[in-house]
């Protein structure tokens, strides 16, 4: 008999850690750098450039570790999936290494300071694995491993893991490291308090005025005039590139168990898809694991529930679950190349710097663009600033993917219009959503526990594509370029800046 999910999607890394609550901004400011999220770019970010001696505001529109940060698996490791085999292909040798360097010494960087500020974040040092279970991906092993041997990484090829299961081919990455993000991003966050940065809560940053001085602007009024801006919200807040089109946003899914075997260790990810992760962190005396994958672009595919039910299954069949104990989810953003944005925004404007496109390897980037955006700020030589460069255009994939991008957001622009609602408002029960039809209009309803109704416009205010009902977290995303909405119709996620019009039925 299956182990039921939890109710509500949370996070372990969230349920585990509290933060100090910081104050909003009620005056107008000054700084050498207004760093925009408060994740863990933002906070590694915020901790160089005052150490530096610069005086820098971290701004946060929601609560700290809220965002992508708290809802990560937290893997500390340069083999990003089966990726140098293709970087190579597409980008060459030389930079596919300048890659893998970046990253590892983005790691290193990571461990030096739990080391240095005695951090106590279940810092474990585990080899990593791409593993297969069937002999046509093993081929694909085979490929990656050679490419490991082009550039210099340490790696093998094996037959046998710590699984559970038979594997056909498993590659290794050794001296890989997981830890608990949140324990190690408090103690950073407490330092950034005594060494005088400015953090501030609950604080909407809306766009960037340049002048003499760029000024960013706050939804409240109020304004942080700078020298730099950093753009560290996941999405460009100030969205100057055309980034919507540069980017795809993924949603995937993460559930945690305690199992009743000892998990002997290793950070796992398969060949295949659907996508399988496997890792454990310490909980409360046992090993929870944590299990993910089953991503999906967002606002597309099938109920997102029904996502959370394909890990649990996979979690009972491959382990001997005594309880599921977490399950939450995540937003991440591709490039069309899956290298990620780092760098100034645009060529033309070098007081706006941005970090976004992680592909869910974001703990390790995070770093490197924490020291990429030291060295551009103080002026400083970086080898990987022509990798990362934000303007770039790499003929093949972008080509390919940008033409697949585009058709995908014209189709569901266009079904999204034409797809007629089948439900009513009276059809809805308790703690449901859909889109329904009331008066002749599409309408994105949802009813809470207590039967009150929440009724909003269900056209995307960033590009007019019709969103879609998150049942797994209760959110109106669009499947075009990845927004999403809370059930009153507050943005959740951008790139959209405005929120989904509320409705009353009598409006209608």
């Amino acid at each position: 008999m299956s182990k039921q999910l939890p109710q509500n999607p949370t996070s372990y890394w969230q349920d585990s850690v509290q933060f100090p609550a910081f104050p909003s901004i009620n005056e107008d400011i000054e700084v050498d750098v207004a760093i925009i999220g408060g994740g863990i770019t933002g906070v590694t970010s915020a901790y160089l450039l005052t150490q530096e001696g610069l005086k820098v505001a971290l701004v946060e529109a929601d609560r700290l570790m809220t965002g992508t940060t708290g809802n990560t698996t937290a893997k500390l490791t340069v083999q990003h999936g089966l990726f140098y085999d293709e970087l190579i292909s597409h980008f060459g040798e030389e930079k596919a290494k300048l890659y893998y360097q970046a990253n590892k010494e983005a790691m290193e960087f990571a461990k030096s300071l739990i080391e240095k500020h005695q951090i106590e974040c279940d810092l474990k040092i585990e080899d990593a694995y791409v593993f297969t279970e069937n002999d046509e991906t093993a081929s694909q092993l085979k490929k990656e491993m050679k490419a490991y041997e082009k550039l210099g990484i340490p790696g093998k090829l094996v037959e046998e893991t710590a699984l559970p299961f038979k594997v056909k081919q498993a590659l290794i990455m050794p001296e890989q490291a997981q830890f608990h993000p949140l324990k190690y991003l408090r103690v950073l966050v407490e330092v950034l308090k005594q060494a005088g940065c400015l953090i501030y809560e609950q604080t909407v940053a809306s766009k960037v005025e340049m002048g003499e001085a760029p000024r960013v602007l706050l939804k409240d009024g109020h304004t942080i005039t700078c020298k730099y801006v950093l753009s560290c919200s996941h999405f460009p807040f100030h969205d100057e590139g055309f980034y919507f089109a540069r980017m795809y946003a993924e949603r995937s899914y993460v559930v945690g168990a305690l199992v009743e075997d000892d998990f002997p260790g290793g950070m796992y990810i398969n060949a295949e898809k659907p996508t399988r992760s496997i890792r454990y962190t310490p909980y409360q005396n046992e090993k929870l694991i944590i299990i993910s994958g089953d991503h999906h672009k967002t606002g597309q595919g099938e109920s997102t529930d029904k996502h959370y039910q394909n890990l649990q299954t996979y979690a009972e069949n491959t382990f001997k679950v005594k309880e599921f104990v977490y399950r939450w989810s995540a937003q991440d953003y591709s490039t069309l190349d899956k290298v990620p944005f780092i760098g100034y925004l645009t060529d033309s404007n070098r007081n706006i710097l941005v970090a976004t496109g992680f592909r869910k390897w974001g703990m390790t980037h995070s770093h490197v663009a924490a020291l990429l955006f030291r060295a551009l700020i103080l002026d400083k030589e970086n080898p990987y600033e022509t990798l990362y460069v934000p303007s770039r255009f790499v003929t093949d994939p972008s080509v390919k993917r940008v033409i697949q991008t585009n058709v995908d957001v014209a189709k569901h622009l266009v079904k999204g219009k034409l797809k007629k609602p089948t439900k009513k408002v009276d059809d809805l029960k308790n703690e449901e959503g859909a889109i329904v039809q009331v008066d002749g209009k599409r309408c994105g309803a949802y009813k809470d526990k207590n039967g009150k109704l929440f009724l909003v416009d269900s056209t995307c205010t960033h590009m007019g594509c019709e969103v879609k009902w998150n049942s797994g977290e209760k959110t109106w995303d669009c499947p075009c370029h990845g927004s999403r909405f809370a059930i009153n119709g507050d943005v959740v996620e951008g790139p959209a800046e405005r929120p989904l019009k509320q409705v009353q039925e009598g409006d209608l």
